[in-house]
């Protein structure tokens, strides 16, 4: 089995989104803090990238099994391509399951050590996450096909992976997690609703429910609209909170979501919207690795 094949089916364009949570948290923790363990940033930086690789498996291999990815457009699925087999992507991924949760584990004992009660609940949350990332496409209970898609891309790339990753780094919780969890778990689903409109026909015929599926183009292209501006808006708020100018730069990416927005309502044919995908992950990523490296140099 070709190891390109592997690569592809992981997705690694997914994996900049998925880091932003964590590089956010990671600069909200030297703002309010001044400093910073790079141990924990590393294990949780590898358990979110364990985790979306996992989702990226399991998404594979559950719209394979579905029939969706038939007519699909954008990047080539594996399983559905025959590239790797059922078996295959199914072995893959309980391998990678039980390697998220040791290495998930690892991060949990480092940090809490003795503390039993904080190790329980985030044993289960991890738990619940690696659940969360099979369960979006796959089985007949597979929530990513009953609209609830955004609301689960909300809470893993914005509660769960800023104030929980802030609560890791911390052990406390502060208010500047919310605007934070805001800004990431919004640009996630804005990514998410970009994706669900380019497929929104297929996603149709094939009686996948997506939130688009239920609102229909127009009310989508609104929501889209909604979901960026209280995004940009959260940021704003963040580097407002520091008082120090040297943040602003951090929105300096905003510009390209902005240029988005000009030409988004432009596109009439759905399936352009494919391009627009990684304006959105590398602009988020973008303004929170500049966040993470301005919170660096300056304390």
């Amino acid at each position: 089995m070709k190891i390109k094949y592997w690569i592809k089916a992981a997705r690694l364009r997914t994996l900049p989104l998925a880091f932003s949570c964590v590089l956010l948290s990671s600069s909200l923790v030297l703002i309010t803090q001044g400093n910073l363990s790079i141990k924990t940033l590393l294990l949780i930086l590898t358990t979110t990238l364990l985790l979306q690789i996992l989702s990226n498996f399991a998404n594979d291999y559950g719209d394979a099994i579905k029939g969706v990815d038939k007519n699909r457009t954008g990047e080539q699925r594996m399983v559905q391509s025959g590239k790797i087999s059922k078996f295959q992507m199914k072995l893959a991924i309980v391998i990678l399951s039980i390697t998220t949760l040791i290495v998930g584990i690892y991060l949990i004992f480092s940090v809490f050590q003795k503390d039993l009660y904080k190790i329980l609940t985030f044993l289960i949350l991890g738990v619940i996450s690696i659940i969360a990332a099979i369960k979006y496409t796959v089985g007949k209970s597979a929530y990513g096909y009953k609209a609830y898609g955004d609301l689960s891309v909300f809470i893993f790339f914005g509660m769960v992976g800023v104030i929980g990753s802030y609560y890791l780094f911390t052990k406390n919780f502060h208010w500047i997690t919310i605007p934070g969890a805001l800004f990431t778990g919004l640009m996630s689903c804005g990514v998410l609703n970009l994706n669900n409109m380019r497929d929104y026909e297929n996603d149709k015929k094939n009686n996948k429910i997506t939130l688009v599926v239920k609102m229909g183009i127009n009310k989508s292209k609104k929501y889209h609209f909604l979901l960026l501006f209280i995004a940009i808006s959260s940021l704003i708020s963040i580097v407002l909170f520091t008082n120090n100018y040297y943040y602003m730069f951090s929105m300096f990416p905003l510009v390209f979501v902005v240029r988005h927005l000009k030409l988004f309502n432009k596109y009439q044919d759905m399936k352009l919207l494919d391009s627009q995908l990684k304006v959105i992950a590398i602009s988020c990523f973008g303004c929170s690795f500049i966040n993470l490296i301005i919170g660096l140099l300056i304390n």
